[in-house]
């Protein structure tokens, strides 16, 4: 009966954690692709809401994986679908930002009209629509810790309101306040320091 053991398939299915672990170890581009597969339906949804092109949002999906080659070897991802969610938005941003191109709002809800309304209580640097370079941009949004990111990326790119993000990140609502604010503060300081305005 040993021979049997000869025919069973012994592949071990690595967590994302170990991908992760491999990929920045060896630089096979392969557990990449292992990675991202699965998410690649969900980034294309994500930059179709945002390029409203099915082309563009392809192309981007692709562009957004020649970016996971180089990032994933810089960056300690701990979260690897928060983490991609957070590059596709900022990565469809960037686009639109570089074509100077505004983003169509579908229609005005109240969740929506409790966002615009929470905008006027910061101050004016808001960082969905900063121009100049856009590179010290992502840059100074890569820097930020995981929270800050996560909750200015709903914040401002994705446009939820405070109700929205507890309800989606589990955080409370004061910390959200805490990490709009403190992520907004770092964010303008480092596009100062990098001569954007």
């Amino acid at each position: 009966m040993k021979f049997l053991k000869l025919f069973k398939r012994e592949d071990k299915v690595l967590t994302e954690k170990e991908l992760l672990a491999a990929y920045r170890q060896s630089g096979d581009l392969s557990l990449v692709g292992k990675l991202y597969q699965p998410y690649m339906q969900m980034v294309f949804t994500l930059c179709f809401k945002y390029l409203k092109n099915s082309q563009e949002s392809e192309d981007a999906v692709m562009n957004i994986f020649e970016k996971l080659i180089s990032d994933l070897q810089m960056h300690d991802v701990e979260n690897f679908k928060s983490w991609l969610h957070t590059v596709a938005g900022n990565h469809c941003l960037m686009l639109l930002r570089s074509r100077k191109l505004v983003v169509q709002l579908d229609g005005e809800t109240d969740e929506l009209s409790e966002t615009m309304a929470t905008y006027q209580n910061h101050d004016d640097f808001d960082p969905g629509k900063q121009g100049g370079d856009l590179l010290s941009l992502e840059k100074c949004l890569n820097g930020l810790v995981m929270e800050q990111r996560r909750v200015i990326d709903l914040f401002y790119l994705q446009e939820k309101c405070y109700r929205e993000i507890v309800n989606e990140t589990g955080f409370e609502l004061g910390k959200v306040k805490s990490y709009i604010q403190n992520g907004k503060r770092n964010l303008k300081i480092c596009m100062e320091k990098n001569g954007s305005k």
